[in-house]
């Protein structure tokens, strides 16, 4: 742990804990694990990325369907590649933590399940939500009729406006009658 802390400055460190839902182990556990990803020269510097394909070899993240939708979501490169700095990293670990609020928990969904980032959950959206949640396979994928009726029922749930998408609004009111929701959403390393 001593060698961790030696890399990260303690001002460094306190500024990461007000600004996170991570305690001060977690952060360093988090630069730990961010630091492994990174290849052995580019170790010295907090403001290196790892590429996607590195991040998601992390068994957290492995098996999880939305896997390269956080990247996505969580990464600040101009390139729209995926990749993250370790402050990106720290911003994915702090929403997906247990003490993150329903509130950042439900955005971040939300941003997640918006597949073309257009701050609706539209129809394609929806078969891409649901298509990630049951597999792409054939024995898994939803016919074009049961997927039609199966987002017929999430509109007619979630849309309360009727326009056809579901907004931010809608989907945290979804999400507020989903007790099961803050639990499941999260990642802990």
């Amino acid at each position: 742990m001593g060698t961790t802390a030696s890399q990260l400055p303690k001002d460094l460190l306190s500024e990461y804990q007000e600004l996170t839902f991570l305690t001060k182990q977690e952060i360093l556990l988090a630069h730990n694990r961010f630091t492994e990803l990174l290849a052995k020269e580019d170790r010295s510097s907090t403001s290196q990325r790892v590429p996607l394909e590195k991040v998601l070899t992390m068994p957290e993240l492995k098996s999880n369907p939305f896997r390269k939708r956080i990247c996505h979501v969580f990464s600040t490169s101009e390139a729209k590649d995926g990749s993250l700095t370790f402050e990106d990293f720290l911003d994915l670990l702090s929403a997906f933590s247990d003490s993150a609020t329903l509130e950042i928990k439900s955005h971040y969904a939300f941003r997640i399940f918006d597949f073309d980032d257009d701050g609706t959950l539209d129809r394609g959206d929806l078969e891409k939500l649901v298509n990630c949640l049951t597999g792409e396979t054939d024995d898994t994928r939803l016919t074009p009729e049961e997927m039609r009726q199966l987002i017929s029922n999430i509109l007619e749930e979630s849309d309360i406006d009727k326009d056809g998408t579901v907004n931010l609004s809608e989907f945290q009111h979804v999400i507020s009658r989903s007790p099961d929701f803050v639990s499941s959403f999260k990642i802990v390393l």
